[in-house]
């Protein structure tokens, strides 16, 4: 039988989980936090750091599930272990239809966006948007070894301007970030913990992208040792990063000017290289924002047909997507599936497929998380190569950071999340057709 080569290591597992999280969110929604904590620089620190903490919480939980199971496909497997096929397909069918397919969508239209402000393609950005999803589904058609050299590249160069930023503001920056509550008002206790909370809400989506690892673990070298050792460090860094980039415009930019530019939406790392470099220091920061979101749509479009590669296999898919390339061993099937529902998605704004993206997501991570209980009363024996630290606190914590980001997500963005649930009752409808023309037909 036909395997996937095992190509990824340590360094490789890191490029491709801070290559997906660094993407679009630490550059645009720096004014989103400032404006929901009430414009108190500390508290939004503190959200971003508390944001950062709750990441790594889901994914040390993921880390025993990824060394238990040590196969290509992630979470489709945690659920169909735990729960069964149904509850297994309609994760995959959320994924393939809207969050991971429109993941890929969103991220082109935001490089594709970025890109028209260097050059005149303002006219043309969802045909950009299209063609840079061709291109990278053509590149990760011939190999993972090829698709994890690029995050390997990409991350580095997209990690350099951010570390540049930071020094800059830390060393050059000469406004003082004040720590003091009182920049929030006469506010309740209360009130205060919710402000922070909705905070972290918005963080979290900055930081999505930890999950995809595990979708590859069947594709690591030494998966037992490694999948661990990278979530936590790709998580560590990304949450260090975030910190000091957010706290090295607090240094550039004086709160007077803060409070006008979060209220108006302004990218912050634009406003903060202006402010100091003119013309050359927001194209600078342009150029940091195309590098970083090409590295994290690389690193989606490698990753996700991988969990409709063991769908297929699992006969809760199309048959065809679990077929291999005989010469590069990839599931090319299901990167050209994966490629065109993307490109189906481009009909969405940035808004719409960001709720998409969110709001599977959330729902079947909790499943997951809950998973690790399940498996700990049935199956004690099981080797774990790796128990999660912390253990029960570090899972429930995590399940409750994401039922947060579940409410939060239906409050704003009420129409894409019904259209999430449709998907799910078209699923389970499927699933049934499936099924029974399938017993019917071995019968």
């Amino acid at each position: 039988m036909t395997n996937l080569k095992k190509e990824i290591g340590l360094f490789g597992g890191i490029s491709i989980l801070a290559g997906i999280m660094i993407g679009s969110g630490i550059f645009v929604f720096g004014s989103l936090i400032l404006v929901r904590v009430g414009y108190a620089l500390g508290l939004s620190l503190l959200a971003w750091l508390i944001g950062g903490i709750i990441t790594l919480f889901s994914g040390l939980t993921y880390a025993e599930l990824g060394t238990m199971f040590p196969e290509t496909g992630g979470y489709y497997v945690y659920l169909r272990r735990a729960y069964g096929k149904k509850i297994a397909f309609l994760s995959g069918m959320m994924n393939f239809v809207l969050s991971s397919s429109g993941s890929i969508a969103l991220l082109a239209l935001i490089f594709a966006d970025v890109l028209s402000y260097m050059l005149p393609i303002a006219s043309y950005v969802k045909w950009i948007a299209a063609l840079i999803i061709i291109l990278l589904s053509v590149v990760n058609y011939f190999g993972i070894k090829v698709g994890a050299t690029i995050q390997k590249v990409f991350l580095v160069a997209k990690v350099v301007p951010i570390i540049a930023i930071i020094f800059i503001g830390l060393f050059m920056g000469t406004e003082t970030v004040s720590f003091s509550l009182q920049q929030t008002g006469d506010v309740s206790f209360f009130r205060l913990l919710t402000m922070v909370a909705f905070g972290v809400v918005g963080t979290l989506w900055a930081y999505e992208g930890w999950t995809n690892l595990n979708t590859v673990a069947g594709e690591m070298k030494n998966v037992k040792r490694d999948l661990p050792r990278a979530l936590s460090i790709s998580t560590l860094l990304v949450t260090g990063l975030y910190v000091l980039f957010i706290f090295s415009l607090y240094r550039i930019i004086s709160y007077d000017n803060l409070v006008p530019m979060a209220e108006s939406g302004t990218i912050l790392p634009i406003a903060a290289m202006m402010t100091l470099f003119g013309e050359p220091g927001m194209s600078f920061v342009l150029i940091a924002v195309t590098v970083s979101v090409f590295g994290a749509l690389n690193g989606s479009v490698m990753v996700f047909p991988r969990v409709y590669y063991a769908m297929a296999k699992d006969d809760t898919f199309f048959p065809q997507f679990a077929k291999l390339d005989p010469k590069y061993q990839t599931p090319f099937v299901a990167i050209i599936g994966s490629g065109v529902m993307a490109l189906i998605l481009l009909i969405f704004n940035v808004e719409q497929l960001l709720t998409f993206v969110v709001f599977g997501g959330l729902i079947f991570n909790s499943l997951i998380f809950f998973s690790v209980f399940l498996f700990r009363k049935r199956n004690p024996d099981l080797e774990r190569p790796y128990k999660v630290w912390g253990y029960p606190y570090v899972p429930i914590i995590a399940i409750v950071g994401l039922m947060g980001l579940l409410v939060a997500t239906l409050i704003e963005s009420l129409v894409p999340s019904l259209i999430g649930f449709g998907v799910l009752v078209l699923g389970y409808i499927l699933y049934h057709l499936f099924m029974i023309r399938k017993e019917s037909t071995e019968l």
